[in-house]
């Protein structure tokens, strides 16, 4: 009692007990007074549970989405030509010399194999099953399907002799690609099938669930991920977010909340254009209104006199007003006149006023979202250079070409590199292409053999002069090399040298001043660069 009567007695005083202070917090996800984080409902889950939940949808949306848009359309063209260009060149880096291959006959035999591999790449009849499209082409669709699907796949198939005689082709090897749809989206992971993958206890593929259409009538097959030899049967190519992911999700499925958004606005905008062609002509004039009238009959009950004498007035001024309007002309059509209006009346045009300054910017900032999401620059994307300048540029592709260079490294050269083991499998094990010890030999370690690389086009650059300055300095310093400034450019070093040593040699056979000799100044005068051409001479001669 006589604690409360005490705090009872300190309000009464006036006095305000003190509020307690908030307790300091330093911990993740602290929210703010507004509440926003926790306005934010998300649940956590694994990656490929999220995958298979969403994997149709994002998918059927990412194609709607390309179907109906210029600027994605461009954009799946610019990540098309940015990973592949033309193509991805053969350059064979087999360890040869654990069969017995000495460094001459190593570089003789991976000439042959880049000149068989170009004649059966670009053949439709030699490398696709339908005989439609040649290898660049296929990854060309493959790439356009990763975008949609967020994976590729297809089956490694060979035809037998007696189909191929049918169609006159030699080699067996074919690649049958086809949409990701009809690898089904099924779980039943008693059978450890998950997403239409069959895995073994360690996780690993072993077959794939499609559903195929055979004359009109849709059926269910199953297909091993490798035959009984060991060879890959089943292409499926991901980017995957967890090591646990089974399949992959459109490259777009991030971005599409923010493509749409775009759409909208590019939808208003339009709407606002439009209306801004559309303009109301307003007329305003200094001319009585009804009050006026309605004031001088009011005027009449208590003053005649005077009401009849303004009334003459105002007759008078709206008479000759309409005698000068007479005379004037105002149309608005196709062929609009306006001439002198009547005293106190003026003409205005009024338009729309929007969109205003902030829809370049904001859209700006979404046609970035959705570049970053694709792999592709902002430029590429939006064709925009404005206010580009030789160091943003630079920046800009720095940035973003390792995006290129993985992409290239997980998701096209593994399309070709399957292709191309199959392919010289079945090129040694005919005898088509010669091996030292034979088919045997090659078995014992298949992989050391047919291991390659993958070159595709070279890094954009904002000033070519520039570029190639820099990469004659890191020759002439020792910090790179032939091979590493051809791959740069997407050349191979070997058919560089070849070629250069063709021509050299062309020129030099016809007495001609070959353009691979050291020019005068280069590294000596003129007689001593003559000298060392006599020399070369000689010991060829020899």
């Amino acid at each position: 009692m006589t604690k409360r009567r005490r705090g009872k007695a300190a309000v009464a005083a006036g006095r305000v007990a003190p509020v307690a202070a908030p307790r300091t917090q330093a911990r993740y996800l602290r929210d703010t007074d507004s509440g926003i984080i926790d306005a934010r409902g998300v649940s956590l889950s694994e990656s490929r549970d999220e995958i298979r939940r969403s994997w149709r949808r994002a998918a059927a949306i990412a194609a709607d989405l390309i179907h109906n848009s210029g600027r994605l359309k461009g954009a799946v063209d610019q990540v098309i030509a940015d990973t592949v260009g033309v193509e991805l060149q053969l350059n064979p880096q087999p360890d040869l010399g654990k069969f017995g291959y000495s460094p001459e006959q190593a570089a003789e035999w991976r000439r042959l194999v880049k000149v068989e591999w170009k004649r059966f790449a670009w053949s439709p009849a030699e490398v696709d099953l339908r005989g439609k499209f040649s290898l660049p082409q296929l990854v060309d669709t493959a790439l356009r399907a990763y975008i949609v699907y967020g994976e590729v796949t297809g089956l490694l198939e060979y035809m037998e002799q007696g189909e191929r005689s049918r169609y006159g082709i030699r080699t067996g090897t074919k690649l049958n690609l086809f949409p990701a749809s009809r690898l089904l989206n099924e779980t039943n992971e008693v059978e450890q099938l998950y997403q239409g993958v069959w895995h073994d206890g360690n996780g690993r593929p072993i077959g794939y669930l499609l559903e195929e259409r055979l004359r009109g009538v849709l059926r269910r097959e199953r297909y091993p991920s490798r035959d009984s030899s060991g060879r890959q049967v089943f292409l499926h190519v991901f980017d995957p977010v967890e090591a646990t992911d089974v399949r992959g999700i459109s490259l777009l499925a991030a971005a599409i909340r923010k493509h749409l958004q775009h759409e909208k606005l590019d939808d208003v905008t339009l709407q606002t254009a439009t209306l801004q062609t559309i303009f109301a002509a307003v007329l305003t004039s200094a001319s009585p209104s009804t009050e006026a009238f309605e004031a001088i009959d009011a005027l009449r009950s208590t003053a005649p006199a005077a009401a009849d004498e303004f009334g003459a007035a105002l007759s008078g001024y709206m008479l000759g007003s309409l005698d000068r309007a007479a005379d004037s002309k105002l149309s608005v059509s196709a062929d609009p006149t306006i001439s002198h209006l009547a005293p106190g009346e003026s003409f205005d045009i009024k338009t729309a006023g929007t969109p205003g300054g902030q829809y370049l910017p904001f859209s700006a900032a979404l046609s970035r979202d959705m570049a970053r999401a694709i792999g592709v620059t902002y430029g590429s994307l939006t064709m925009d250079h404005s206010n580009a300048t030789y160091s943003s540029v630079r920046m800009e592709v720095s940035t973003l070409w390792p995006v290129v260079m993985r992409r290239r490294e997980r998701i096209a050269a593994p399309i070709c590199q399957a292709v191309y083991e199959q392919w010289l499998d079945e090129m040694i094990g005919t005898g088509r292409i010669p091996f030292k010890g034979g088919y045997r030999a090659f078995l014992r370690d298949p992989a050391a053999v047919s291991w390659a690389q993958w070159q595709g086009p070279a890094k954009p650059t904002a000033d070519d002069g520039k570029s190639a300055k820099a990469s004659t300095e890191r020759l002439s310093n020792g910090t790179s090399s032939i091979a590493i400034e051809c791959a740069e450019l997407g050349l191979d070093a070997d058919e560089i040298f070849e070629q250069r040593r063709a021509e050299h040699e062309q020129y030099r056979a016809a007495g001609m001043r070959s353009p691979y000799d050291p020019h005068p100044g280069a590294g000596g005068d003129s007689e001593t660069v003559a000298e060392d051409a006599d020399e070369q001479d000689r010991r060829r001669a020899r």
